[in-house]
């Protein structure tokens, strides 16, 4: 299901205004509260609406823009409205239309990259161009970049093309053409050549007249500072700039912008400061916080008066980013009812977390709340997996929003199709999906030539390409290629028979090639795709047989009933932004997994404060009721992790959350007066276990000994001890390694597991 097939997930921020009344011209003001009226009627010199998460800042825009309309400030042509989406560029149209009381005819409103292609066909021949060139989807920029790279005799293995487009992407989000990257970053990029590389691609896209995404502003950067006449005309042009989202802007936005505003300073820039999460796609939050520095004498109007959440929500979230010291500051508030504290629930597993999770969705809707108005909310895409297995177990139908769910992804279905062809070498499907995943060679000549022989002998591909590895009937080098991957399928095969399916399967992505295949690709949901596969192998170890985890694939495809419309939302905190629920359940709250590390390797501090403002974010959808959790134990690409609450929980004010475990909640007076757990995040570092003090009462009946405060059970186990394993049965502690044991069970064989789930006998 697509975005545009959801139902609607939202609400009226706030009343809408009545109808015009008779000699009432600025009847449209009414609605607004003091501050954003002031938004609305600033109207001279640049000013800057620091809108908090659902305090009105649509409304302002659209009435923003009926204002200047129906005060006479300028023709509809005169305006620039710019946004980050299409369909938000639509809903402006619509509802100005509807306040103005009449069609608008002529204005500039669109994306960033509309309204620069469409000042760009205009004035084409300036910068080299045909005006009816094309423009390059990402596949198209690769293959034109392997070209240049042949041309240059560049390895694509060693050097891939859409890592090189990647880079060269960057510095486009950037404003820089290959004349202005800095000499430092064209040494220090894939062994320096990227520059030159950059210089001929460009050249190339002139010859072919075309452009990419990226030159779509930078030519229009190139056009303005190269023809001062072109410059003046726009500038005199729009009397009016309006910027949604503006701390979604990169660099060549904002300077693409700056140059137009440069005539009449009139530019009002709407965003949010706490809700810049996308520097990964190359945002720049410097560019709202410099605004003052950038607009002499810009006025800068607050939005705080927050028409979605409960008080408890908002005290919540504004506690947490207030830890962020790149912000201008704001304190969002309401005049809602108090409603419920934030809960913050601490589980055992993530498999707990999604069976209390799921628990607590079907007694909402017992109580009838829709399913559509509940959101669970996670950090990493390869999250949903557990969820999305137990809503199905549930018969509790869900989407996944903003992708597909886990087992319809592409990399999941490569997968499973690798797995199935290992289970049964004549599944054709699945065959015909890898044998060329990643490339081999094997291009349409050879498959061509297979399934000839396979339709005419009536036999399957795998025993067609057997025949045909040895004969002269596909060349050589495809002929090695294929004889290859039967060679590898019939060594799985043979060491299925002794090997555990989990690990073979996860042997298996990485010798085929598949996983280092997105590793080289160097794209922004690459990691997510290669944490999906991962994740994957995790989902094999709840099978004790291949062939049973395939069947259990088949059944969840087939469960998707499409006719149902009411269903529980699955989706990142990336995915959500702009998005409310009246239920939000924000899982995975834990050091290691959010904030992710990738971010703090990547960026440091800045990426920290990124994160936060995800977190917080990710509170601000929440209407009603918000959940945070987060498990002691954390099963990540296959590996048990003993974890420790996220740094953000500690930072969520006390007297606005309810601290519970997955079996009651926790007295205040447990967590003392420090942070959410009467304990610093270093103390529990040093503790033996972050979460034996605040699970041991909550457990008190079937907590594991090893959480003892004495130590004595942990202690026991030590080599030649006997213990049980709730799966695995009775067995001899071989060797300990910290919190990791190699035990030889008596049924099972030798395993490595974590020490906190087994118990002496």
């Amino acid at each position: 299901m697509g975005m545009n097939d959801l139902p609607d997930l939202t609400e009226p921020e706030q009343a809408a205004p009545s109808a015009p009344q008779a000699n009432d011209a600025a009847w449209y003001l009414d609605s607004l509260n003091e501050t954003q009226r002031e938004a609305v009627e600033s109207l001279d010199g640049p000013l800057l609406v620091l809108a908090g998460a659902g305090t009105g800042k649509t409304r302002v825009l659209i009435t923003r823009l009926a204002h200047i309309l129906m005060q006479g400030r300028a023709h509809p042509g005169e305006i620039l409205a710019v946004t980050f989406t299409n369909k938000a560029a639509r809903e402006m149209k619509e509802r100005v239309a509807g306040l103005v009381n009449r069609p608008v005819e002529g204005w500039w409103v669109g994306t960033f990259h509309a309204t620069g292609a469409r000042i760009l066909r205009t004035h084409a021949e300036l910068i080299g161009l045909k005006n009816n060139f094309t423009i390059l989807d990402a596949d198209d920029q690769v293959r034109l970049i392997k070209q240049v790279m042949e041309r240059h005799d560049i390895d694509d293995k060693k050097f891939p093309a859409r890592a090189i487009n990647g880079i060269i992407q960057r510095w486009k989000d950037r404003g820089l053409t290959p004349e202005q990257v800095p000499q430092s970053e064209a040494i220090a990029t894939a062994g320096g050549g990227v520059v030159e590389l950059y210089a001929d691609y460009q050249d190339e896209l002139l010859r072919v007249n075309a452009a990419d995404f990226g030159d779509l502003l930078l030519h229009g950067l190139s056009l303005f500072k190269d023809n001062p006449d072109v410059l003046r005309q726009y500038q005199k042009r729009f009397r009016y700039l309006l910027v949604d989202e503006y701390q979604d802007t990169n660099v060549a936005q904002y300077l693409w912008l700056r140059l137009l505003a440069q005539e009449h300073g009139n530019i009002c820039c709407v965003g949010d400061d706490d809700q810049s999460i996308y520097s990964w796609r190359g945002a720049e939050v410097e560019n709202i916080l410099r605004f003052e520095k950038d607009f002499p004498g810009a006025g800068i109007v607050r939005l705080e008066r927050n028409y979605r959440s409960t008080p408890h929500i908002l005290a919540t979230a504004s506690g947490l980013i207030a830890h962020n010291e790149g912000r201008h500051g704001k304190t969002l508030w309401t005049d809602l009812n108090d409603g419920e504290k934030v809960r913050v629930t601490g589980v055992w597993d993530g498999e707990e977390e999604a069976r209390v999770t799921g628990d607590e969705i079907e007694a909402l809707h017992t109580r009838q709340q829709p399913l559509n108005g509940i959101a669970v909310l996670v950090r990493a895409g390869f999250q949903t997996r557990e969820f999305e297995e137990r809503l199905i177990t549930l018969g509790v139908p869900y989407r996944v929003i903003g992708g597909p769910r886990f087992y319809e992804r592409q990399e999941i279905r490569d997968a499973v199709a690798y797995l199935r062809v290992l289970a049964q070498p004549d599944d054709d499907l699945a065959f015909e999906r890898i044998v060329n995943l990643p490339k081999r060679g094997l291009g349409p000549a050879t498959m061509q030539t297979l399934h000839r022989l396979a339709r005419a002998d009536r036999i399957a591909l795998t025993r067609a390409a057997e025949a045909l590895v040895e004969t002269d009937e596909i060349k050589p080098k495809a002929r090695g290629a294929l004889a290859g991957v039967l060679k590898n399928f019939a060594r799985w095969r043979k060491e299925l028979t002794t090997e555990p399916h989990p690990q073979l399967a996860a042997r298996i992505f990485e010798e085929s090639g598949y996983l280092d295949m997105w590793r080289a690709r160097n794209e922004p949901d690459a990691p997510g795709r290669i944490d999906n596969v991962k994740e994957l192998v995790v989902a094999l170890e709840d099978f004790s047989t291949l062939a049973e985890f395939l069947e259990h694939v088949s059944l969840v495809m087939e469960n998707d009933d499409s006719g149902i419309t009411d269903k529980v939302n699955l989706m990142t905190i990336h995915g959500a932004k702009g998005l409310e629920f009246d239920t939000v359940f924000l899982a995975g709250w834990e050091e290691g997994l959010f904030p992710h590390p990738r971010t703090l390797d990547d960026s440091g501090e800045a990426g920290l404060e990124e994160e936060r403002r995800l977190a917080y974010v990710g509170l601000t959808r929440a209407r009603k009721q918000a959940t945070v959790s987060f498990a002691a134990n954390r099963r990540i690409h296959g590996q048990w992790q003993s974890a420790m609450p996220s740094r953000f929980i500690d930072e969520l004010p006390a007297e606005h959350i309810d601290m519970r475990s997955a079996s009651g909640l926790y007295g205040a007076s447990r967590h003392g007066g420090g942070g959410s757990f009467g304990q610093s995040r270093e103390q529990r570092k040093k503790a033996k276990d972050p979460f034996a003090d605040h699970f041991k009462d909550e457990y008190a009946d079937g907590f594991p000994d090893e959480y003892s405060q004495d130590g004595k059970t942990g202690e026991a186990l030590t080599k030649g001890a006997r213990v049980f394993h709730q799966k695995f049965g009775y067995g001899k502690v071989k060797a300990r390694d910290g919190d990791k044991l190699e035990i030889a069970f008596e049924k099972a064989g030798i395993k490595k597991v974590m020490a906190s789930f087994v118990e002496p006998v």
